[in-house]
């Protein structure tokens, strides 16, 4: 069951447009310093059962926490997504990924909750992937949050790569990274349809 506590949809889209000038999900690879308002905005983690509910924005420090998470709750098997805006270290989003995938932990994103940008990494980590009715998967361009973005990348860059790589590795096809590349700009959000989920095989049922 779902928790009563989710935001609705049209909260967690206000949400967003506030903190969205503070997030650099998608980032260039190396660790960036969070801002003060960051700094308010740390991953939430509720446990319920066998389920882990995570809430705010992924940080350096999320292998440790879900390390942390994991040994202290061994009987935990599926991580709900409530509301994820976003990323201020794309590197640590990635291993985070990774972990999530070598544990056999499946993700879910929660009815009416959201994932975007670096979120929607973090959700590919799952072995079993499912998007609750109502829910919000976002993407965008990706930028250091500086003057480093990806529409000023030249396509052969091995930046590109790295991404291209990370999203063969969870099962999903290159095409998504340029999609999402094209699909916005890094100050705005592109909403996926529930075709475009399955069709770049970002949810497993």
């Amino acid at each position: 069951m779902e928790k009563k506590k989710y935001n609705s949809a049209l909260l967690s889209l206000f949400l967003f447009l506030i903190i969205a000038p503070f997030l650099t999900a998608c980032s260039e690879l190396a660790v960036n310093k969070k801002t003060e308002s960051d700094m308010t905005d740390g991953l939430v983690i509720d446990i319920e059962e066998n389920s882990a509910y995570l809430s705010g924005v992924l940080d350096s420090n999320l292998v440790e926490e879900l390390s942390h998470l994991i040994k202290q709750n061994p009987n935990v098997t599926d991580l709900v997504l409530v509301d994820i805006p976003g990323s201020v270290d794309q590197h640590a989003t990635m291993e985070g990924a990774r972990l999530i995938r070598r544990l056999g932990l499946n993700t879910h994103i929660a009815q009416t909750g959201y994932v975007l940008s670096g979120g929607v990494d973090l959700f590919l980590g799952g072995v079993e992937r499912t998007i609750g009715a109502g829910a919000g998967v976002g993407v965008h361009a990706w930028s250091d949050g500086s003057r480093i973005k990806a529409a000023n990348v030249n396509v052969a860059d091995s930046i590109h790569a790295v991404y291209v790589n990370f999203y063969l590795e969870m099962g999903v096809p290159e095409r998504f990274y340029w999609f999402s590349l094209d699909a916005a700009p890094a100050d705005r959000v592109y909403f996926l349809s529930p075709e475009e989920t399955y069709d770049y095989q970002l949810a497993t049922q």
